[in-house]
C-alpha cells in the first residue's frame, strides 16, 4: 500500500517510523516549512523531514495547500506531487496545515488523523495538554477519517490509557506517539482488507483544546493547589509553569500538594515552609503546593535543595 504522509513534530515522527517499519510504501512526505531554532535561530527541519530524508523519501513543504490562497504556487507544486504519488491514503498526524477538500478526495482511501485524545472530547490543537489541564482520568489516540470539520470525521479505531497522577504532558505524549504508531499500521492494515468501519463521533462531550499560549504559564497562586498542580503538569515542557520573585522569573518542573499546609491566613503566593524537601506555597481555598523543582532563567532544573543554594529563599517572601 502507497502511503503520503503529512505531520511535523516528534509525535508524527513516531508514526512515520512504524510505518515504514511495517513494510508500507512511503512515496512523499508533507511537512511544515524549516523554522528558526536553537539560540543561534538556525533553520531547523522538523523531526519528520528528518526521518524522511534519512529514509529517501521525497518531501514537500509548502506553506499553504489552497490552491486559491496566499502561495498557490507552493500549493500547486504540492498537488502535483502528491497526484503523482498516487498514494492510496494519506496519514496525517499534528501537521499543522488545514486540508483543503482536494487533498481529502485525493487518496483512494482518504486522509487517516492520528489524534491524541477521546474523540469528540478534546479536538483541536493542544489534546493532551488540555486532558492534563482539565485532570481527567485517562485519554486515548482516535484514528479518525477526516473531513472538512476540525476533528469531526468518523471513528475508526480507539485505543484508551489512563492518566497517571505523575503524568506530565512530556510523559503522555510519549506514550501516546507510540500507540498511535501502533494504531495507524493495524488501521492501515484492516483498510487493505477491507475491514475497517466508520463510526460517527457522538453529538455529546464535545470539547475544544485550544492550543497553548504563552501567556497561560503564569502560575495564579489564587487558584487551589491541585488546579496548579495539573497545569505545571500539564505545560511540561512547554510553556512551563512560571512565577516571580521581584525581577527574577522562576520556573516550576515538579510539584506536591501539601496534605498539612502551614496556613494562618497566609498571603496566596506566600513561602510558608522551607526544607531539603521543597518550598511550601500558599495557594488559594485554603490550600498549599510544595514545589520540588524548579529553574532559574538561563540555569537548569534542579531539585528543590539545590535550587535553593543558588537562590536563596525565605519564608514570608511572596512569589507572583
Amino acid at each position: 500500500m502507497n502511503v503520503i504522509f503529512a505531520g511535523t513534530p516528534d509525535f508524527a515522527r513516531v508514526a512515520l517510523e512504524r510505518l515504514l517499519a511495517a513494510g508500507f510504501t512511503v512515496p512523499l512526505v508533507l511537512t511544515q516549512p524549516d523554522r528558526p531554532a536553537g539560540r543561534g535561530m538556525k533553520l531547523q527541519a522538523s523531526p519528520v523531514k528528518q526521518c524522511a530524508l534519512e529514509h529517501g523519501i521525497a518531501v514537500a513543504q509548502p506553506r499553504s495547500l489552497r490552491l486559491d490562497g496566499k502561495y498557490p504556487d507552493e500549493a500547486a507544486a504540492a498537488q502535483a506531487a502528491i497526484v503523482a504519488a498516487g498514494a492510496d491514503a494519506m496519514v496525517v498526524a499534528a501537521y499543522g496545515l488545514i486540508l483543503p477538500q482536494w487533498v481529502l478526495d485525493a487518496p483512494r482511501l482518504g486522509c487517516l488523523n492520528i489524534h491524541a485524545s477521546l474523540l469528540p472530547r478534546w479536538r483541536g490543537a493542544a489534546p493532551i495538554h488540555r486532558a492534563i489541564e482539565a485532570g481527567d482520568a485517562g485519554t486515548g489516540v482516535t484514528i479518525m477519517q477526516m473531513d472538512a470539520g476540525l476533528d469531526t470525521g468518523d471513528m475508526l479505531l480507539v485505543a484508551k490509557t489512563a492518566i497517571a497522577p505523575a503524568d506530565t504532558t512530556a510523559t503522555l505524549h510519549d506514550r501516546l506517539a507510540e500507540m498511535g504508531g501502533r494504531l495507524i499500521v493495524q488501521a492501515l492494515e484492516q483498510a487493505a482488507h477491507g475491514g475497517l468501519a466508520a463510526t460517527p463521533q457522538p453529538a455529546e462531550g464535545v470539547t475544544y483544546a485550544h492550543k497553548i499560549e504563552k501567556a497561560e504559564s503564569s502560575i495564579d497562586w489564587r487558584q487551589d493547589a491541585a488546579r496548579i498542580a495539573r497545569r505545571v503538569r500539564a505545560f511540561d515542557p512547554f510553556p512551563g509553569a512560571s512565577t516571580a520573585l521581584g525581577t527574577d522569573a522562576i520556573k516550576v518542573w515538579r510539584c506536591e500538594i501539601d496534605s498539612c499546609p502551614r496556613l494562618l491566613d497566609k498571603r496566596e503566593g506566600q513561602i510558608l515552609h522551607i526544607d531539603d524537601d521543597g518550598i511550601t506555597v500558599a495557594c488559594g481555598e485554603g490550600t498549599a503546593l510544595r514545589l520540588t523543582v524548579l529553574q532559574r532563567a538561563g540555569g537548569k532544573r534542579l531539585a528543590a535543595a539545590d535550587f535553593l543554594r543558588g537562590f536563596p529563599l525565605q519564608p514570608g517572601q511572596v512569589l507572583g
